[in-house]
C-alpha cells in the first residue's frame, strides 16, 4: 500500500482534543511516525486542515431495494469523495434489516462497493411494522451498531419499553426519531404562517415533544440508552437538556440542513425543501445551532435521502421527503467554522468524535498506531454546488447553486 506524509498540516484531532500544525504520515493504513523514513507520496499541507475521516450517523443507500434511487457504489463512494469515510445505514431497505440474512446481505454488497465503511442499524420491529420485537440478540452478533425504527411508530408504550429492556440487557443503543406519528398526521410542513399560506398540512412541534417525553420517561424506567436523531425543534432541546441535567443515558443529532434552512424554504411550493421532520422556524433553527454550539447536541448527520427526479415532481404533499446531503455535509459545517459558530475543532468533534461515541465506534483520532481514515480539507477553496457535479445519483437538494467556503480535497481510508 502507498505511504504518504503531509506536511505543515492544521492538525485537527478531536479525540485527543488538540490543534496544531505539524506533520502526519500513514504507511499500510495506518499513521506512523513522520520521521520514519522515506515516503511515496509528499503533500504540502499549508493552509490545509487534517483531521480523521468522517462519520455519518444516518445515510440512505437505497441499496438494496430501491436503486433507482442510488446504489450502495454510488452513494458509499460519494460519501467518500466528500470526506466521509464511515456512515451508518438505517434499516429501511427493501427487504427491512430486522435479520442476519439481511446485514450479510448489505455487507456483501457494502464491501463490493468500496467507498466509505458502512455500518447497519438493524430494525427494533420485525418489519419495522411496530408490533412484535426484532431479534436484537442476533442483529448485535451479526454487526449492528444499534437498533431504530426509524420514522415507523412503534405500536405502544409496551412494546417501546419492552424493546429498551431488550435493548438495554445487552447493551445496545436505541436510535430514535421523534415524531409522534397521531400528531404528524401525515403532514409535510411545520405549522406555522408558511404552511397555513401555502395551504399544506402541517406537523406541529408537539409531534416532536411528544415523542421525546414519552420515550424519556421509559429511559428513567429501564435505564436504556436513546440517541434522538434528526432534532428540529427548540422545545426538542429543551427537553434533550433537562434530561442530560438529570443524568439519563441520553444523546442526540442534527441533520446539517436543520442549521441553516426555515420553513420559510418551502415558498413556492419548492419540493427540494421537503423533509421529516420538517424544517421549522428561525427561533428552532437558532436553538438548534446553539445546542451544537454548547455541545448538547453531540453530533451533526446528513440525514441524506437520494431520490430520483420523479419523487420531487409531483404537487409538494405528494412528493418524497428528503434531501441528497452527503456532499454539503463537510461544506455546511464549514459554514459555521467561517460563521464564528464553531471552532474547526470543534466542528471535527460534532463530524467524528460524537458520532462514533454514539456508535461506539473505536476513537478515531491523528495517533501513531491509529488507522489512516483521513481527511484533508482546503478551508479556502470556495465552489459552487452544480447538480450535474453531483457524485451522488440524487440531485435532489436545495442547495444547488449556493457557493460554499471550502471542500474535502484528499480523504483515505485505511
Amino acid at each position: 500500500m502507498k505511504s504518504v506524509l503531509i506536511r505543515n498540516a492544521r492538525r485537527l484531532d478531536p479525540q485527543a482534543g488538540t490543534d496544531a500544525s505539524g506533520d502526519l504520515a500513514f504507511r499500510d493504513g495506518v499513521i506512523v511516525d513522520a520521521a520514519s523514513g522515506s515516503f511515496d507520496e509528499v503533500i504540502d499541507g499549508s493552509g490545509l486542515w487534517l483531521m480523521p475521516g468522517i462519520v455519518d450517523l444516518c445515510a440512505r443507500t437505497r441499496d438494496p431495494g430501491a436503486t433507482q434511487k442510488g446504489t450502495m457504489r454510488s452513494e458509499s463512494n460519494a460519501a467518500f469523495a466528500a470526506g466521509i469515510t464511515a456512515l451508518c445505514l438505517p434499516p429501511d431497505t427493501k427487504p427491512v434489516i430486522d435479520n442476519t440474512a439481511v446485514v450479510i446481505r448489505v455487507n456483501r454488497i457494502a464491501k463490493a462497493a468500496g467507498g466509505a465503511y458502512v455500518y447497519m442499524l438493524g430494525a427494533l420491529t420485525k418489519g419495522l411494522e411496530g408490533d412484535a420485537l426484532a431479534e436484537i440478540s442476533a442483529l448485535k452478533s451479526a454487526g449492528c451498531v444499534g437498533v431504530t425504527n426509524g420514522l415507523a411508530p412503534v405500536a405502544n408504550a409496551l412494546v417501546a419499553r419492552r424493546a429498551l429492556e431488550y435493548a438495554a440487557s445487552l447493551g445496545m443503543t436505541v436510535h430514535v426519531v421523534p415524531l409522534d406519528a397521531a400528531l404528524a398526521n401525515n403532514g409535510c410542513a411545520h405549522e406555522g404562517a408558511v404552511a397555513t399560506r401555502l395551504g399544506l398540512a402541517s406537523i406541529p412541534v408537539a409531534a416532536e415533544a411528544v415523542a421525546m417525553r414519552q420515550w424519556i420517561s421509559l429511559v428513567e424506567d429501564t435505564g436504556a440508552r436513546v440517541h434522538f436523531g434528526r432534532l428540529s425543534s427548540a422545545r426538542g432541546v429543551e427537553l434533550l437538556a433537562a434530561a442530560k441535567a438529570r443524568g439519563l443515558p441520553i444523546s442526540a443529532d442534527v441533520a446539517a440542513h436543520q442549521l441553516f434552512l426555515t420553513d420559510a424554504a418551502l415558498e413556492g411550493f419548492n419540493a427540494m425543501a421537503h423533509v421529516l421532520p420538517p424544517l421549522r422556524s428561525a427561533a428552532d433553527r437558532e436553538a438548534l445551532r446553539d445546542a451544537v454550539g454548547s455541545g448538547l447536541i453531540e453530533a451533526i448527520c446528513s440525514d441524506h435521502q437520494p431520490h430520483e427526479r420523479d419523487a420531487k415532481t409531483n404537487p409538494l404533499p405528494l412528493t418524497e421527503p428528503g434531501i441528497s446531503a452527503l456532499e454539503t455535509l463537510l461544506p455546511l459545517g464549514l459554514q459555521l467554522v467561517e460563521q464564528g459558530l464553531l471552532s474547526p475543532l470543534t466542528l471535527a468533534s460534532r463530524l467524528v468524535r460524537g458520532p462514533a461515541q454514539v456508535l461506539g465506534l473505536p476513537a478515531r483520532g491523528l495517533a501513531i498506531g491509529a488507522p489512516a481514515d483521513l481527511c484533508l480539507i482546503d478551508p479556502s477553496q470556495e465552489w459552487r454546488l452544480e447538480a450535474a457535479q453531483m457524485n451522488s445519483v440524487g440531485r435532489n437538494t436545495p442547495f444547488i447553486g449556493t457557493r460554499f467556503p471550502g471542500r474535502a480535497t484528499r480523504v483515505w481510508r485505511g
